[in-house]
Order: C-alpha cells, then sequence, then structure tokens
C-alpha cells in the first residue's frame, strides 16, 4: 500500500462531507417545498360578502337607533359583511349619525348620497355601489335581533334558496282605536307597521316578503332588473307609495324563482302614532289600486274599444258598487272601515287607469275634470266620514 499524504486525506474527506452537506440540504429544500405547495393546494373556506343597504330620508333619529341595532349583528368570522347607508337627499343630520358610526366602526358602515328623489332610487343606487354577493334590505325605522342577518342570508349564501324574506313583528303594542286591526279579516297590520309572518317553520313563500327585512342573492338583479322606479315612497308623492319591494318579488317569483321564510330573521317595526289616523289608511289604499295598475301595465284594445273604456265601467258596476255598501251597511267599526279602504283601492285603479290611458296634452282638461267631480268623494275631508 502506497503513502497518503495526510493533507491530501483531509482534503478528500472534506470534500466528501461538504458534498453530503449539499445533498442533504437540497432534499431538505425540495421536502419544504413539496409541504408548502400541498398547503396552498387545501381548499379554502369562501368569504362570501354580504352587504346590508338601508336608505333613508330625513329620519336620522330612527336611523340612530337601527344602526345600533344592525352593528350588533352576530355573524360567523367567514363572512365578510358590511352596511351601506344610503342617504336619499336628507335635510336633517343624517349625515352626521351616518359618520358616527363610521368612526366606531370603519371598515363596517359606508356611506352613499343620492340626490334623486324616490326610494327605488336610493335602493337602486345601493344596489350599484354594494361589494356584497348577498344584498339584504332593512328600513331606517327598525330594529333587529342580533341574529337576524345571520338567518336571513344563511340559506341564500349556500345557493339553495336565491332569496328570503323573514318575520316583521311591531314593536311595541298600543292602544288602537276601535275601527282598527292589526291581524284577523279586517287586519291592516301591513300598513301600519309592515307586519309580515308565515308561522314558526320555515317555508317556501307563497307571496313577496316586505322590502323592510328580505335578501336576494347580487345576480337576481343582474338578471331580472331593479326596483321600478315608477312606484314606491317619494318627496312628492306622484307617484304610488307602496309596492316597489313587493313588485320585484313578484316577478322573480312569476319567472319560476323561489324565496325562503325565515322566522328566525325578525325584525321590530314600531307603531308611528302618526299613522293611526283613517286618512292615512285610505291615502295608503288609494295608492295601492294605482301602483296594482301600474304593475299590470296598460292592457291592449278589446274588440278595437280601448280597455279603458270597459275596465273602468267593469270596476264601478262590479266592485265600487259592492264595496261602497259594504262599507255603508257594516255594523262591526272594523270590518266598516276595512271595506272603506277597499272603495279607495277601488278608487285608486280607477285614477290610474284614466291617468294611463289620456294623452298628455289633454291632462289639463279632461283628468282636471275627472278630479273635480270624482277625486273630492275620496279626499282627506271624505275619509273623516
Amino acid at each position: 500500500m502506497g503513502y497518503r499524504s495526510p493533507r491530501g486525506f483531509w482534503w478528500k474527506t472534506n470534500i466528501g462531507m461538504s458534498g453530503l452537506a449539499i445533498v442533504k440540504g437540497y432534499l431538505q429544500f425540495a421536502r419544504e417545498k413539496e409541504l408548502t405547495s400541498h398547503a396552498f393546494q387545501q381548499p379554502q373556506v369562501k368569504r362570501m360578502n354580504v352587504t346590508v343597504i338601508l336608505c333613508t330620508f330625513n329620519r336620522c333619529r330612527t336611523l340612530r337607533t337601527a344602526l345600533e341595532s344592525v352593528a350588533a349583528s352576530q355573524m360567523p368570522e367567514s363572512v365578510d359583511w358590511d352596511v351601506l347607508v344610503v342617504d336619499n337627499n336628507s335635510k336633517d343630520q343624517t349625515r352626521e349619525v351616518v359618520d358616527e358610526y363610521i368612526r366606531k366602526f370603519p371598515r363596517r358602515f359606508h356611506y352613499l348620497f343620492e340626490a334623486l328623489q324616490g326610494k327605488s332610487n336610493a335602493l337602486n343606487s345601493g344596489i350599484r355601489e354594494a361589494r356584497g354577493e348577498i344584498l339584504a334590505f332593512l328600513d331606517d325605522d327598525v330594529t333587529v335581533e342580533p341574529t337576524w342577518l345571520q338567518h336571513l342570508t344563511s340559506h341564500v349564501q349556500s345557493g339553495e334558496w336565491i332569496g328570503a324574506g323573514g318575520r316583521i313583528r311591531a314593536t311595541e303594542s298600543v292602544a288602537l282605536p276601535r275601527w282598527l286591526a292589526l291581524r284577523g279579516s279586517y287586519g291592516l297590520g301591513g300598513v301600519l307597521c309592515g307586519l309580515f309572518d308565515r308561522g314558526d317553520v320555515p317555508c317556501e313563500l307563497d307571496c313577496a316578503p316586505n322590502g323592510s327585512n328580505m335578501a336576494f342573492h347580487r345576480s337576481v338583479f343582474e338578471k331580472y332588473g331593479c326596483f321600478r322606479t315608477d312606484m314606491g315612497p317619494s318627496a312628492d308623492g306622484k307617484i304610488p307609495r307602496p309596492n316597489e319591494d313587493t313588485e320585484f318579488g313578484r316577478r322573480i317569483m312569476a319567472a319560476g324563482e323561489r324565496l325562503r321564510f325565515e322566522p328566525a330573521a325578525v325584525v321590530y317595526h314600531p307603531v308611528l302614532p302618526e299613522r293611526l289616523r283613517k286618512d292615512y289608511f285610505l291615502s295608503w289604499w288609494f295608492d295601492y289600486g294605482r301602483a296594482v295598475i301600474l304593475e299590470r301595465g296598460t292592457r291592449p284594445a278589446i274588440f278595437g274599444v280601448p280597455a279603458q273604456f270597459v275596465c273602468i265601467p267593469n270596476l264601478i258596476v262590479r266592485f265600487l258598487s259592492v264595496r261602497t255598501l259594504q262599507w255603508c251597511f257594516a255594523l262591526n267599526p272594523q270590518r266598516r272601515f276595512f271595506s272603506k279602504c277597499w272603495v279607495w283601492y277601488t278608487a285608486g285603479q280607477i285614477s290610474q287607469i284614466y291617468r294611463q290611458s289620456i294623452k298628455p296634452k289633454s291632462v289639463n282638461g279632461a283628468w282636471g275634470q275627472y278630479r273635480r267631480l270624482v277625486m273630492p268623494l275620496f279626499s282627506k275631508r271624505g275619509s273623516q266620514l
């Protein structure tokens, strides 16, 4: 055996050890990369965004209560949600109230100003600007239970339902006038404070939900359009107040969409003293009649005869006369006033049919004559009868 230099042995040994360290380091790096890559491939929890759209007009006092209520909502950590307050050109301290909650909850509350008057305009602006995939709707004079938003939107998030409506209750019990019933055959609770209830068991809705407690997937608006701007509350009252919310619900249900009733999603609506007047109810029912005709649309001519010449006499003979007799001869005060509301409803239908039939140039003549002859029967003065 030949002689080996110790120095040469040291050099060869170190080279071998260094190579082994490099190989080990590379294998460790490859293993860590594989583990990291595998971790990124794991399914991630989908963060479904929910936006609460709350439209308001000159109600800064009740708005504060509503915002405080919805701020306490309990939602899963996996759901990113916010509240978009749409100010429909308010003249009070609405902006200051919203700014206060933006400061307290900077990521939760947002403000949007809509100058074009009308609740439907405000709703549609909110839909355009909202960042949520699920859009929930709330009024500015209600309060909600902490679990309201979770119950209302959970089944819409899962994709099982395209929309949902919840339960609406009166905030407190109040002394009602003897002519007014909230529930039952002559109940007017839906007009007074939006009462809406379909029982204690979740089910498929057979009617449109109320606008102060409903939610839809954003795709519904992309497919069927937004809220109609020719109905709904407005500053000048030129368009009928009701139905901007329920018309949308009926529109998508008529197209075959299914909506869920969620009894656990509870909203409380106050009973406002200024609404406990006959003229408030009669005005609402007159507008309701107008809104129903608007929703139905203009009817085509019947055998060449303009539809109004058939529809108006039909309404007068078959409905207005009968309902007037029921109103006049009812002994029960609640039934009597309920029948009177249906008289105003029929008058609103007649009014809207005539509005749609006349040409703009003849409004001052024919429509003015109609107002002078017929409308005084359904004025505030007549509401006291």
